[in-house]
């Protein structure tokens, strides 16, 4: 059964209560799930049976949080082998800023250059539209359960 690695980026903590919120569903639907908000490369499964979430946040003007960096340098700086792997991204941003939502493109970016390929659109959260976000992350979640490989 896939299991899941959920790296947060986060600078005032919601994108890791809304990381908390996908994992608890996961967990209810059989999923193991771990969330790391400090990533170290021993984190970033290789194995196919390994499906990669990634919930980040946006700092200043659509930078990545502090805490992420070091997984984006690993990405773009060490070309680790995940190509093929399934990831899914979650973005929280706020679309009253030049570069709304660019942490999470930037992540995008970075993955799909190494191979890596998204089982569904990312999920993109406005902070200025008040979204419900456990709401509408599990919905999310669900989707990309659906497209999972069937084993």
């Amino acid at each position: 059964m896939t299991d899941f690695t959920i790296i947060v980026g986060t600078v005032m903590g919601t994108a890791q209560e809304v990381a908390e919120s996908v994992m608890s569903e996961l967990h209810a639907s059989g999923y193991e799930a771990t969330i790391h908000t400090e990533f170290t490369p021993d984190i970033l499964r290789t194995d196919s049976d390994n499906m990669l979430l990634v919930c980040t946040s946006n700092t200043g003007m659509g930078d990545l949080p502090e805490n992420i960096r070091p997984f984006h340098q690993h990405l773009t700086n060490d070309f680790p082998r995940i190509a093929g792997k399934a990831y899914g991204i979650i973005n929280l941003g706020d679309s009253t800023y030049p570069n709304y939502a660019e942490a999470g493109h930037t992540i995008d970016h970075a993955l799909s250059d190494i191979g890596a390929t998204p089982l569904v659109d990312m999920l993109i959260f406005d902070a200025s539209e008040g979204n419900d976000y456990p709401g509408q992350s599990v919905a999310w979640l669900h989707e990309l359960l659906e497209k999972l490989p069937k084993n």
